[in-house]
């Protein structure tokens, strides 16, 4: 009896071991087939290859061992640094290695000097399809053309250009021209910004052109002190200037205007004369001497010639003598 038990506990029940089999398949099968996209990517689905389909985040399906898989993430914004790096960077082509820094930077402007730039651009990757399959490396190839992009614009500007007012053309420029390049070679990024950092003169001549731009400084500084002085100056001189215009102009036609009364006057009197002479000439007489006789101190009034003269009593000052 024990013998019949051991023998038929020693035998496995082939449906067992075929059920086995078949968990064992399907996990392994799920492990495989199933794919999870992260909310930031969208995931490029390849069968022997060729492109298929792109899937949203989110967890899906593929065949396994045929479909594959890429996660691209297009809703992240990357980075890439040229002349510098910076630490902790995430993406791979973000800095070159340090020893390719300096000839980076190093660019001839146009009028044929030497200047270190600087710069970052950062961007999107928007067609996952074109970024895939349109050109090897595409990042790497984005920072040659990047470069390359730069080095064209900063050549069509003088170093002074370059070192103080053209870095806003030059970031529009540059943007302009990668996003072009990128656009004709289908590489399914879009260019967001370009950025300069640090644009200096290279070290050897460095302390002379910090010298010229002190220079310019300075003069641009004497500059705004001598405008403001001639700003304070020259419209108070004008304003006194006017001034005594206005005051001469009315000057001048307060004259006229006395001249034309005077006239006025004297041509009404000259047709008073001519209707009654004598009469007139009386009154004349008569106004006149009223207003010179109180301005006399001695009179003395001679009538009919020098035999009969007649001394004139001012009672006015007599009675003021009284008075006091």
């Amino acid at each position: 009896m024990l013998k019949k038990n051991a023998k038929r506990n020693g035998n496995t029940d082939p449906r067992v071991i075929a059920a086995l089999i078949v968990i064992f398949a399907a996990a392994v099968l799920s492990q495989f087939a199933m794919y999870s996209v992260q909310p930031e990517s969208v995931a490029v689905v390849t069968r022997f290859g060729k492109y298929v389909k792109e899937t949203k985040p989110g967890l899906h399906f593929m065949i396994p061992f045929i479909d594959r898989y890429d996660a691209v993430p297009v809703k992240r914004q990357k980075k890439q640094e040229y002349g510098f790096g910076s630490a902790g960077n995430t993406n791979e082509s973000q800095w070159s290695s340090q020893g390719e820094f300096s000839l980076e930077k190093t660019m001839v402007t146009g009028d044929l000097n030497s200047v270190e730039v600087e710069w970052i651009i950062q961007y999107r990757l928007i067609h996952p399809k074109e970024f895939l399959f349109n050109v090897v490396k595409p990042e790497d190839t984005l920072r040659d053309l990047s470069e390359s992009v730069m080095r064209e614009v900063v050549g069509d500007r003088t170093v002074d250009e370059v070192l103080t007012i053209g870095r806003q053309e030059i970031e529009a420029e540059g943007l302009t021209g990668m996003q072009e390049v990128v656009d004709k070679y289908e590489m399914g990024l879009h260019i967001d910004q370009v950025q300069l950092k640090n644009v200096n003169p290279p070290q050897q001549v460095r302390a002379s052109f910090d010298e010229v731009n002190e220079a310019q400084q300075e003069r641009e500084r004497f500059i705004n002190v001598a405008n403001g002085e001639y700003n304070r100056t020259v419209p108070r001189a004008e304003g006194a200037a006017n001034q005594k215009i206005q005051q001469a102009e009315g000057y001048a036609l307060q004259r006229v205007n006395e001249a034309e009364g005077d006239v006025a006057r004297f041509t009404a009197m000259l047709a008073e004369y001519l209707k009654a002479p004598e009469v007139t000439k009386r009154r004349i007489y008569l106004e006149t001497m009223a207003v010179v006789l109180p301005t006399v101190k001695s009179k003395i009034i001679i009538e009919g010639g020098t035999e009969h003269i007649l001394p004139f009593l001012s009672l006015g000052e007599a009675t003021k003598g009284g008075a006091k």
